[in-house]
């Protein structure tokens, strides 16, 4: 007996393993079909190769990236690995070339994964004076002509924006196949796909999801044979993300706009306000004209905001008086600012980037914040509160 309908505005969570075929007949096209490249099938058969919550859930994101596809998986990394894998061809792979300030999670998989495990012939990119000259870019394209490009829109947690249009446009030239992390601009301030990112990978964890109780990563693209193989690898490997999550993303996407249009906004108030204090060295945000990457931002970005992120470093004549600082700083602000190692999230938290980071960035002082959506008064009387206390 068929269900009926219900006249709900909202998607149903279909918690299904596997769904009913009903005969054999109806089993042998689904099982055909599954292998056709489309966002939504017309015959569900197990959750682990589709299921209608997901899909809904794929399918706005697809009109945020303005993709024609997107796969969800259960974290950021998971949608990472099915963007890189597909294009693996074993011993016939040629060089990979991968900005050098992106995500840490990405630095340690294209190391220890892609180049240890699998072997592949992986190089870096790396910027100078925290900015990416494109005539160096060029060059190494010319010299390397590698089959894979990747790099962040804005890169953690330095937020180094590159010239995203010109690196897409140099390695097509080249003949290179392009995957952007587009996490912390999100489609709100640039669309990769719209230049010719061949795949746009989130960890929608973040901002999609922005409330920091679930774990999700997403692809999108446009061409059909990437859809195909990414559906493949993505069976087989089992990255799927559960009904449940999915729906609850679904909900919170709704209220995305919104949420980072305010956290652009106070990200930038934030940046201003520590930019005047003589107890901060230094503060890294694109929208800052002495940052090194503005002029890249604004081109990118427009007027539409420079995202959620602040980083900066508090003065200090010692390492160690910087480390004093910090932590008078971090218990100064933790009733309305705590330490979570996230980002995106409705309240204003943060990270020391040394304890995370380690030798890479090994500056005592610096802390990142992951601006919030709360009333920006509140957050002005926190910080203040905490600079005086140092």
């Amino acid at each position: 007996m068929k269900r009926k309908e219900v006249n709900s505005s909202r998607i149903p969570i279909y918690r299904d393993a596997g769904f009913e075929l009903y005969d054999a007949e109806t089993t042998a096209r689904a099982f055909s079909d599954e292998t056709d490249p489309v966002q939504k099938p017309e015959l569900y058969i197990y959750s682990r190769y589709r299921n209608p919550t997901v899909v809904a859930a794929e399918e706005e994101i697809m009109k945020l990236e303005q993709t024609s596809w997107a796969l969800l998986t259960q974290s950021g990394m998971s949608a990472i690995d099915i963007a890189l894998s597909i294009f693996q061809k074993g011993k016939t792979t040629s060089p990979w070339l991968f900005f050098s300030e992106i995500y840490g999670g990405t630095i340690s998989y294209a190391e220890s994964v892609l180049k240890n495990r699998r072997g592949l012939d992986i190089h870096s990119f790396n910027p100078v004076m925290e900015r990416y000259d494109m005539a160096s870019f060029e060059s190494l394209m010319k010299k390397l002509k590698p089959e894979i490009v990747y790099f962040e829109t804005i890169s953690n947690p330095m937020l180094i924006v590159p010239d995203a249009a010109k690196v897409i446009k140099i390695a097509k030239k080249y003949r290179a196949l392009v995957i952007v992390d587009n996490t912390f601009a999100t489609p709100y301030l640039w669309r990769p796909a719209k230049y010719g990112a061949d795949i746009v990978v989130h960890s929608a964890t973040k901002y999609f999801s922005g409330h920091g109780n679930l774990t999700a990563g997403v692809l999108c693209g446009n061409d059909p044979h990437h859809l195909k193989a990414a559906l493949e690898y993505r069976k087989l490997i089992g990255h799927m993300l559960s009904a449940d999550d999915a729906y609850r993303l679904h909900t919170q996407m709704q209220t995305f706009s919104l949420r980072f249009r305010q956290q652009c906004r106070n990200a930038h108030q934030v940046a201003d306000l520590l930019v005047k204090s003589k107890k901060i060295s230094r503060v890294w945000y694109p929208g800052l004209k002495g940052h090194p990457s503005y002029s890249e931002a604004a081109y990118l970005f427009g007027d539409k905001g420079f995202g959620g992120m602040v980083t900066f470093d508090l003065a200090g004549k010692s390492k160690a008086e910087k480390r004093r600082r910090r932590d008078c700083f971090i218990k100064a602000v933790s009733d309305k600012i705590r330490l979570i190692p996230t980002l995106g999230d409705p309240g204003t938290i943060l990270i020391p980037v040394e304890s995370v980071w380690g030798a890479r960035y090994p500056e005592p002082g610096m802390i990142r914040l992951s601006i919030g959506f709360e009333e920006y008064e509140e957050l002005e009387s926190t910080i203040k509160g905490a600079l005086q206390v140092i």
